[in-house]
């Protein structure tokens, strides 16, 4: 009978890991007993927080091909905002014994220990994007988050010159992004005397609170030259609720990620810019380097970011401010959205124009 039970449980394991591999699909952290993946398969946990920010099932997509690519296996996870949830899988990989783990953490703090378990265990540990503090992560890489800031305020203060009035609308203060976003922008805030009339931050970065935050300030709000907006999921709501108040594209809005609908906002003339972060570049660079710390390589990398406590090796790659006058160079010559899709609002309107009809009688 202990043949057969043993037999069962290793025969779900491999099957929780061949599921866990189809990227693209959500995949619920099973509860199941340790057990151990075959020997001969190199196999990368990949815990995403969730899948509210548009991006990432790109990241997810181009990590898990490129790691494909190079011969491993990656059983992807979604947490679904849940922290409880992300420790879970963490424990499930580490039950499982996987050669790398790889994390989009909900909470810069709430991982702490589910990291270091995983580094007793022996498994190395990549914090994608955003940073596990005081956790000893054998690599962070992500994007230069204050040079996004700064991107963000000097277009708004190129845009408003000195002493306007902006309202900051973040994501959560558990993103320690934020915070370093943050800090870009505010040091250029500071160099033109911005005033900063509210700042508001976003529970989760679910996108609806901007749009209500934005409603039941909009007394206040509508004395602001510009938004600032932590990513464009946000900007999109903050310029729904504006547009509901005749004040969308005369609010100057910014946000980051270069989503399809930003950039369509932006050659429409109610958003400002975005920040276009090379999400391939990244997932492919953080693919080759969890698969070199699976195989106990080493990553090469000398520069170092503290968490808190610990100098860890750090990655970081440079964004770029996109707005009209660079917008076709940046994100369609590369390829990142399509011209048509940019264009595709623009484009009706002039069809609209086009098919007008002059309805005078042609005989007078």
């Amino acid at each position: 009978m202990r043949k057969i039970r043993n037999t069962v449980a290793a025969v779900m394991a491999a099957l929780f890991i061949f599921l866990g591999t189809a990227c693209g699909k959500d995949q619920k952290s099973p509860i199941v007993a340790a057990s151990q993946k075959a020997d001969d398969v190199l196999t990368i946990g990949l815990s995403f927080d969730s899948y509210v920010i548009e991006r990432w099932t790109r990241d997810r997509d181009v990590f898990c091909a490129t790691a494909n690519e190079l011969g491993a296996e990656v059983n992807v996870q979604s947490a679904n905002g849940e922290m409880e949830t992300q420790i879970s899988q963490i424990e499930y990989f580490i039950g499982i014994g996987v050669d790398a783990i790889v994390i989009v953490t909900i909470d810069a703090d709430g991982l702490t220990d589910a990291i270091k378990a995983a580094k007793d265990a022996g498994i190395p540990v990549i914090c994608y994007d955003r940073i596990v503090r005081n956790a000893n992560a054998d690599l962070y890489i992500s994007f230069d988050n204050v040079a996004v800031g700064t991107n963000m305020a000097e277009s708004i203060c190129a845009d408003i010159g000195e002493e306007g009035n902006i309202v900051e609308i973040m994501g959560p203060e558990s993103d320690y992004n934020v915070a370093q976003v943050m800090e870009g922008f505010e040091a250029v805030c500071e160099e033109y005397n911005e005033n900063i009339l509210l700042t508001y931050n976003c529970d989760n970065w679910r996108a609806e609170l901007a749009y209500e935050f934005v409603n039941d300030n909009i007394e206040v709000i509508s004395e602001a030259d510009a938004i600032m907006c932590g990513n464009d999921a946000l900007a999109g709501e903050a310029v729904h609720a504006l547009a509901e108040w005749g004040l969308a594209g005369k609010i100057k809005v910014v946000g980051q990620d270069a989503e399809l609908e930003a950039c369509q906002r932006i050659v429409e003339g109610t958003q400002l810019m975005t920040v276009y972060k090379p999400v391939e570049k990244l997932a492919k660079l953080a693919a080759e380097y969890a698969v070199k710390l699976a195989k106990g390589e080493d990553i090469g990398v000398d520069v170092l970011f503290n968490d808190g406590t610990y100098d860890i090796p750090y990655v970081a790659i440079e964004p770029v401010a996109v707005d009209q006058d660079n917008l076709d160079e940046i994100i369609i010559d590369s390829g990142f959205h399509m011209k048509e899709d940019v264009y595709m609002n623009i484009e009706k309107e002039e069809d609209t124009e086009t098919e007008t009809v002059d309805a005078s009688d042609p005989t007078e």
